[in-house]
């Protein structure tokens, strides 16, 4: 099976229509070569990222890096 069909299967198992599936990996395809260039990554590690993200945002959960920035000195009465 190749990159595109097993994203794509991935897709789905999270929830996704066939033709969101197949858009989302095209998309995570894309992003991870993106990532490669900007980060200097492997393919493999900027894949596994975009995964995690992925999943975790299926989930509810919000990665430290995209939560808004504490407050400080911010005093609730």
């Amino acid at each position: 099976m190749d990159e595109l069909a097993s994203l794509t299967g991935l897709c789905r198992r999270l929830g996704a229509s066939p033709d969101q599936a197949e858009a989302m990996a095209r998309q995570l395809i894309k992003r991870a070569d993106q990532l490669v260039q900007e980060r200097g990554q492997t393919r493999e590690e900027a894949l596994s990222y975009l995964l995690r993200l992925v999943v975790g945002g299926r989930r509810g959960e919000v990665p430290a890096e995209f939560r808004p920035p504490e407050k400080s000195g911010d005093k609730s009465e």
